[in-house]
């Protein structure tokens, strides 16, 4: 055991009464990488093949064959968007524009749209 006042890798920072000897500086802690901060405007893509229903999307009902996907991120809400691959027009999926809490969960949201979309094999 250490003694009180002591830090080091037995102590961890603590005295002998079980308070912190001082705060802790930790580099980095609290940033978001490569998100431009945790409000600001994200998104992942990828191309996809629905199944045979396609994709339906509010603007101009269903779209089917090859797409591009792309899942955004910002001001606190999650969309999730199509259009033809190499098209200049983006479709909204019906259902898809929701609060996401936590911009971490842009990745989990994207897998999971690829996952029920992506149907090449019909």
């Amino acid at each position: 055991m250490s003694a009180a006042g002591e830090s080091g890798p037995s102590a961890a920072g603590m005295t002998a009464d079980g308070t912190a000897e001082t705060p802790a500086a930790v580099p980095g802690a609290g940033m978001v990488a490569d998100s431009g901060g945790a409000a600001g405007p994200q998104s992942r893509t990828t191309d996809i093949v629905p199944g045979p229903g396609g994709v339906m999307t509010d603007e101009v009902g269903v779209v089917t064959g090859d797409l591009t996907l792309r899942t955004e991120y910002a001001d606190g809400t999650v969309t999730v968007r199509v259009q033809y691959k190499d098209a200049d027009e983006w479709y909204t999926v019906t259902g898809t524009s929701v609060t996401l809490a936590d911009p971490a969960g842009l990745d989990a949201v994207h897998g999971v749209a690829v996952g029920l979309l992506n149907r090449p094999e019909g």
